[in-house]
């Protein structure tokens, strides 16, 4: 898979010169050391510590445990409010309910 992409990348290069960087540098050849300041929304996310954070902040770990342990229970009140047989129930409810104020 990376073999592919930079033959793809190395073909838009021949395509479109305008792609090489001013210094010489290709698009899979730019210089690895992070910007003084980030100006990009990209490059503030990769330069923001998240591991650091994630391991020195208790709201991230509960957060995730939240998730793991009320996912299975909203799940299974999903299924339960779908059902075939709410469904129906529902309608008829909003039948009745349309019938009485229609007169």
């Amino acid at each position: 898979m990376l073999v592919i992409m930079h033959e793809i990348l190395k073909s838009y290069t021949r395509l479109f010169p305008a792609i090489i960087l001013s210094k010489g540098f290709t698009m899979s050849e730019t210089p690895g050391r992070p910007m003084k300041f980030p100006y990009t929304l990209s490059a503030k996310i990769t330069q923001f510590p998240f591991k650091f954070y994630i391991q020195n902040q208790w709201i991230w770990r509960y957060w995730m445990i939240g998730i793991a342990v009320s996912a299975p229970v909203f799940y299974k009140i999903h299924k339960l409010a779908n059902s075939p047989e709410n469904v129906s129930k529902w309608a008829e409810i909003r039948r009745k309910e349309a019938e009485a104020h229609h007169h």
